[in-house]
């Protein structure tokens, strides 16, 4: 009963006014700043264009954790710059596909390096899980296989607008619609929340910590 009662209250708290306002801001940030992010001044300069991609791409995963923490503590603030470094880091893998630290050859790649893979995210988020539990890593860490999952999803989601989602071993969709983009990055905080709730690891979070996660 205690279960259902509390997945009750997630679903009541993610259409919450302050939860839904923060969702908006998040979809209004996604539209403003990849529509300057096509300014001249930003595309002519190899460099101004990797790290504003970047540092949106961490912004974005900061925003959603925020969403899902509510930021109301101390700790709460160091786990959002966790998930955007997480958000941002990804992009690493274009120097390791180069073989070099040649922003150029990192910009200029044959292919998708292979963070790029959605498949790699359920691998990588189980893996994660399945190592702190065999390490046997304090429950106050739970959430961190959730914040690898926005982080890297919501990565995925907005290269995808150019790209399309690349899954293996089915290949790759084609780009989504910047609408579609839009939407599901600033629904993607919800849709975490919930499934830690259903998973049980806002309980065990709530039990460690003697706080709740707000949505």
């Amino acid at each position: 009963m205690a279960s259902e009662t509390e997945k009750t209250r997630a679903l009541l708290q993610a259409c919450s006014t302050e939860s839904i306002v923060c969702s908006i801001g998040l979809g209004i940030f996604c539209l403003v700043a990849d529509r300057l992010l096509q300014l001249p001044l930003i595309q002519q300069s190899d460099w101004l264009r990797a790290l504003s991609d970047n540092a949106v791409h961490g912004m974005i995963g900061m925003w959603s954790w925020a969403i899902i923490t509510g930021v109301k503590k101390k700790t709460d603030f160091g786990e959002v710059i966790l998930a955007g470094f997480l958000a941002s880091v990804i992009d690493i893998d274009h120097f390791f596909l180069a073989r070099s630290l040649s922003l150029k050859a990192a910009l200029t790649l044959p292919r998708r390096p292979f963070l790029h893979c959605s498949t790699m995210i359920p691998i990588m988020v189980l893996t994660l899980k399945f190592t702190m539990y065999l390490l046997k890593v304090r429950d106050s860490w739970c959430f961190l296989p959730w914040m690898l999952f926005v982080s890297w999803t919501s990565h995925h989601i907005r290269d995808a607008i150019r790209h399309g989602l690349w899954i293996c071993p089915f290949g790759k969709t084609s780009p989504l619609p910047f609408w579609l983009y839009v939407m599901t990055t600033s629904s993607l905080p919800h849709i975490c929340s919930l499934g830690m709730y259903v998973t049980g690891t806002r309980q065990l979070i709530s039990s460690t910590q003697g706080t709740l996660i707000n949505v």
